[in-house]
């Protein structure tokens, strides 16, 4: 047990956990000489690749000097929180890392509170310390008054600092010292962090931290071992955390890591991180135990999802044409799998079974699995997203509340401060930032910030950087205006025409461009006025046998404006819908025939 660490990395997303953790890889000997290293190669999964974000919480193992350490490389953006409550269960120690220019932010916040309500002693990495505004002192005062914020005690405030710059590879106990390696780190870890707190004689007793599936092996539990050991074939119990059993069943492998590879073990100890296969109704934070044992593992409670979306079907008549997943069934199969794996995400059907409520932490979340659906194959519908209200003791009507932390160039606080404050958001801290910069502190209800992150890009000509984080559940605050213009849609179902589209373009913004596909009821463009408007996509320029005076005009269209999912997502009004495909993202009304909108909307007035 000497020789044995469990850490988590944490921080506020894109502060540099990842590429850390690929320095500690390489330095530790964990890869071949001359085996080709893959850059930030914790996030495997191709949505992560591509958005450069961490989605899922990943297990490695590094040898230092004869010691083991176990690390956790966790997810930083807020609507993955739930991924990042479970593996505090599993550690003893955590690295945060915060970056040297950014500072303190709401998810920096969020995770440190998280961590020092399990009694962990942090070790703080300032990072990117080679950025050309990094204001180390500035940020190493911040992180003490927020440690001193949330109740902080006098261990855990006697935290260790470094200096680092993860891309190069480096870490130093002070600003002055060399910048060759991670030694230092290294030595801190093994010097801070305690071994783990375990019982090896007690009877065998296992904590569910992550779930994953495996085509091969099929359901992988990894956690932790609280007590005792466990072999292959060892027979036990599961048990929930009122203490109820879930099942009972036989360990059929058991898995250890080794740098990123599993490696497959006869046994596993107390103190260990492993993934136990063989179990097929366990999930998150169940207890895997020995037949006679009926105590279950306290667990973390998660923090409960704020965004509710309507999963359904896909009825335009285009339906099959993309994906070859379409029916109700296969739908819910697929978002119930998807429930069991992430504890932040919640799946109820509707009365008549063929449409699915998904609640989730936020835009980003939901936008993700709707993402990975698409790409196995689905076509769907979706709602635009909805806040999930409380009702308090006294049956008054409370709505969340999120924390918003905006970075921005001081020309453009008027103008922020402007578009939050018609979103019903409190300004609660303005401050200069460094750089030219101003840090402003929002509380902002969360049915306000649906669909504000493209309109904050534009205010802020893409320079501003904007962070959000649950904050709390309040009384519900007044009306907030919704989308100012209408939209333009097809009359028609058939590819559309480039000279109709030329002849739309003076009614407002295209959302297509010609030769695309588009059916009766299809939103193809925004309206510059306020109304919506039918128009006719398919109109074809009429041919005389007058011959022209002069040359017909060349039709050049206008660029389209692209909506990608998660800004359709906000862009749609209560009575639209998204229909993805593998191929397209189309934004359509929920009725497609132009009588029965009418109808609907008569009935709703």
């Amino acid at each position: 047990m000497k020789d044995l660490r469990n850490i988590a990395i944490i921080a506020h997303v894109d502060h540099g956990k990842t590429t850390l953790v690929d320095a500690m890889l390489q330095q530790s000997g964990t890869y071949r000489e001359k085996q080709q290293i893959v850059e930030r190669v914790m996030d495997s999964n191709a949505l992560e690749k591509e958005r450069g974000i961490t989605i899922l919480a990943k297990c490695t193992s590094v040898n230092w000097h004869g010691h083991r350490v176990n690390i956790v490389d966790t997810p930083g953006h807020a609507d993955f929180g739930g991924e990042v409550e479970r593996i505090l269960n599993m550690v003893d120690g955590v690295v945060l890392l915060v970056d040297a220019a950014e500072g303190p932010m709401p998810q920096t916040k969020f995770v440190l509170t998280k961590a020092l309500n399990q009694k962990l002693r942090p070790i703080v990495v300032i990072n990117k310390i080679d950025k050309p505004d990094a204001r180390p002192d500035e940020v190493l005062d911040e992180i003490f008054d927020l440690f001193v914020a949330l109740d902080a005690d006098e261990k855990q405030l006697d935290f260790p600092i470094l200096y680092a710059a993860s891309r190069d590879g480096w870490a130093a106990k002070d600003l002055e010292a060399p910048r060759e390696n991670l030694d230092a780190l290294f030595d801190v870890i093994l010097a801070h962090v305690p071994t783990p707190s375990v019982d090896e004689n007690a009877p065998f007793r296992f904590l569910t931290s992550i779930i994953e599936s495996d085509q091969f092996l099929g359901r992988m539990l990894t956690g932790k071992i609280y007590s005792g050991r466990v072999a292959v074939n060892t027979a036990v119990r599961t048990l929930d955390l009122t203490g109820k059993t879930v099942e009972q069943g036989r360990i059929s492998k058991i898995f250890g890591f080794q740098g990123i590879q599993r490696i497959p073990l006869e046994e596993a100890n107390a103190g260990d991180i492993v993934s136990l296969a063989g179990l097929t109704k366990s999930t998150v934070s169940h207890t895997v135990t020995l037949p006679d044992v009926l105590e279950p593992l306290p667990s973390t409670p998660i923090d409960p999802p704020t965004l509710v979306m309507t999963f359904s079907i896909n009825d335009s008549p285009y339906v099959g044409q993309d994906g070859d997943k379409v029916t109700s069934r296969v739908i819910r199969d697929r978002l119930l799998k998807e429930a069991e794996g992430n504890v932040s995400i919640r799946v109820t059907p509707t009365p008549d079974n063929e449409a699915f409520e998904v609640a989730g932490r936020g835009e980003l979340q939901l936008g993700v699995l709707i993402e990975n659906m698409r790409r196995e194959g689905f076509e769907l519908s979706i709602s635009r997203p909805r806040v999930l209200f409380k009702t308090d003791e006294h049956g008054k009507k409370m709505e969340p509340v999120e924390e918003v932390m905006i970075d921005v160039d001081e020309e453009f606080t008027g103008v922020i401060s402007e578009k939050l404050g018609a979103r019903r958001g409190e300004i609660k801290e303005m401050k200069p930032h460094g750089g030219g910069k101003t840090r402003l502190v929002f509380h902002v209800p969360t049915r306000g910030l649906i669909g504000y992150q493209n309109e904050f890009m534009s205010d802020t000509r893409g320079t501003g950087v904007m962070a959000r984080i649950f904050h709390d559940y309040i009384p519900m605050k007044g009306e907030i205006p919704a989308r100012h213009n209408g939209v333009l849609i097809s009359t028609e179902t058939g590819k559309s025409v480039a000279y109709a589209l030329w002849k739309l373009e003076d009614r407002g913004q295209l959302f297509i461009g010609g030769g695309e596909p588009v059916y009766q009821g299809m939103l193809i463009g925004e309206h510059s006025r306020d109304n919506d408007l039918e128009v006719n996509p398919l109109k074809a320029k009429q041919l005389t046998n007058m011959r022209a005076s002069g040359k017909d005009e060349a039709v050049a269209l206008s660029p389209p404006r692209r909506l990608t999912l998660e800004q359709a997502m906000s862009y749609i009004a209560d009575d639209e819908l998204i229909e993805v495909t593998p191929k397209y993202v189309r934004l359509r009304k929920r009725y497609l025939d132009p009588n029965e909108r009418k109808r609907q909307g008569r009935s709703k007035n």
